[in-house]
């Protein structure tokens, strides 16, 4: 038997950039994301008594036990959980560049949770599921969900989940990638939110902007009002980006292509176009977007980045079960 799972990455509108709990990935602020169509991963896992060890293949090639030592920490979880004792062979296929911020591993725990899970015998809820998906990779607790999702921040393993605003947003809402480098990162997103959280001086503020970000939005959102949701999102980007300035040492995910998508898109906003950027761990940018302006938006960008570097993605489902298995080559 085997249990083939695909989940989608997530892009945070209000972000969480800090643990509290490392161990349990519990965050220190409440987040909010929009969950993205185009990228995804597709996992099969396989619980097996023949092997002596988990395998782990991603993109057709089986990674080295060093390197998949997240996977096999995850699979140890499971196999807590479920009281299996076997390992697995574990199947994934990434439709999304890996540590370059856009969510790679969001929507890797995801679809891993859910195979995992489901081909150990485990029968959980979707909330219950978003709690597991969350041990792997703290973000991948939303993916779990398509459309907007909340992340609660909770105060213990139990109520520190994901759960969705809306699944199927009932307005007009797109996001365009600016691929600016899909290159791994020099800061990993846990280093660099560590780092912040230990040395910036304004992390304390940061949860108090979370916490009013959070209510303005979840109320643009039914105001169905993506001019503020857009508003909140860069604004909260910027100020996420400004906490990493401030550390010690001081470090940035922002190269020069960064800026120049920052300030187009700027410019592009003060010349009518309802467009508004978002950026996470990694120098890509994020545009949210009225799907209306789509034509003039990548009429603007085409020139600067080139139509290869430009994805446009609306909002993706939540986590889906598929029939057909991963193929290892």
């Amino acid at each position: 038997m085997t249990t083939t799972a695909r989940a989608h990455t997530n892009i945070a509108l209000v972000k969480y950039w800090g643990k509290r709990d490392a161990a349990l990935m519990l965050p220190q602020t409440d987040s909010l994301s929009l969950t993205l169509d185009e990228f995804y991963t597709t996992t099969t896992v396989n619980f097996n008594q023949a092997l002596n060890e988990d395998q782990f293949y991603l993109d057709g090639e089986l990674v080295s036990a060093n390197k998949a030592q997240k996977v096999v920490k995850f699979m140890d979880l499971v196999r807590q959980l479920s009281g299996r004792t076997e390992y697995a062979q574990i199947t994934s296929v990434n439709n999304v560049p890996m540590a370059a911020g856009l969510a790679s591993s969001a929507s890797a725990f995801a679809a891993l949770a859910g195979a995992a899970a489901k081909d150990a015998g485990l029968d959980l809820s979707l909330k219950d599921l978003s709690r597991l998906a969350r041990r792997g990779s703290g973000s991948a607790t939303r993916s779990v969900y398509g459309g907007l999702v909340e992340w609660h921040r909770g105060v213990d393993d139990a109520t520190s989940f994901a759960e969705p605003v809306q699944e199927v947003p009932d307005f007009d809402i797109a996001m365009l990638a600016i691929l600016v480098d899909t290159s791994q990162k020099k800061v990993s997103s846990r280093g660099g939110m560590q780092l912040v959280v230990e040395t910036s001086p304004y992390y304390p503020a940061w949860r108090e902007v979370v916490k009013r970000d959070m209510v303005a939005i979840k109320e643009a959102i039914a105001n169905r009002d993506l001019p503020t949701i857009g508003h909140i999102a860069q604004e909260n980007a910027l100020r996420m980006h400004a906490l990493n300035l401030a550390a010690d040492p001081g470090f940035t995910y922002f190269d020069g292509q960064t800026i120049l998508a920052m300030q187009t898109i700027d410019r592009l906003r003060e010349e009518g176009l309802n467009c508004y950027y978002t950026m996470d761990a990694g120098p890509n940018v994020k545009v949210i977007f009225d799907p209306k302006d789509q034509d003039d938006l990548l009429n603007a960008l085409t020139p600067l980045f080139g139509a290869e570097r430009l994805v446009v993605a609306k909002p993706g489902p939540g986590i889906e079960f598929l029939t057909e298995p991963v193929m290892k080559f």
